[in-house]
């Protein structure tokens, strides 16, 4: 029974780890993105920003997903939990890059291509281009800590 309270106590620990980690990429896709993310999505009921959003929170928990498997060491819980914020962050930090990046090589302001719903209220095309990008850097990053 004591080992079921151990591993409960050390999964909630690398959740709050995670939700940190979320925490900041939620801020880095703010920066990147015009507006404020919070009342874009939840005032403005912006389309794009919450597949932006929403596609980014999932990459975030895939690349925290492959961190706690590859910080599984004989080195304790605590260089667990400090190598999963590492990788993490390191994660935030490539998908934000990425985005910057796309954001350049394209037409417009990629953020603000992509929080265009239009006059039908469909998301902007870019936005599910971004979502992907966002994903396909999680899957990169997960990869790369295997």
């Amino acid at each position: 029974m004591t080992e079921i309270f151990e591993s409960a106590g050390q999964a909630l620990l690398y959740g709050v780890v995670g939700l940190a980690v979320m925490a900041v990429g939620f801020g880095a896709l703010d920066l990147v993105t015009p507006g404020k993310l919070f009342h874009v999505v939840w005032r403005d009921r912006n389309r794009g920003a919450a597949v932006l959003l929403g596609s980014q929170s999932v990459a975030v928990g895939l690349v925290i997903m492959s961190a706690i498997r590859a910080s599984e060491s004989e080195e304790g819980l605590g260089h667990g939990l400090f190598s999963t914020l590492l990788y993490g962050l390191a994660g935030v930090l490539v998908m934000t890059l990425v985005g910057i990046v796309i954001g350049l090589l394209t037409p417009g302001q990629m953020g603000a291509v992509a929080l265009d719903d239009g006059d039908d209220h469909r998301p902007h095309p870019a936005a599910w281009v971004q979502a992907g990008m966002y994903l396909g850097t999680a899957a990169m990053v997960g990869a790369a800590l295997s």
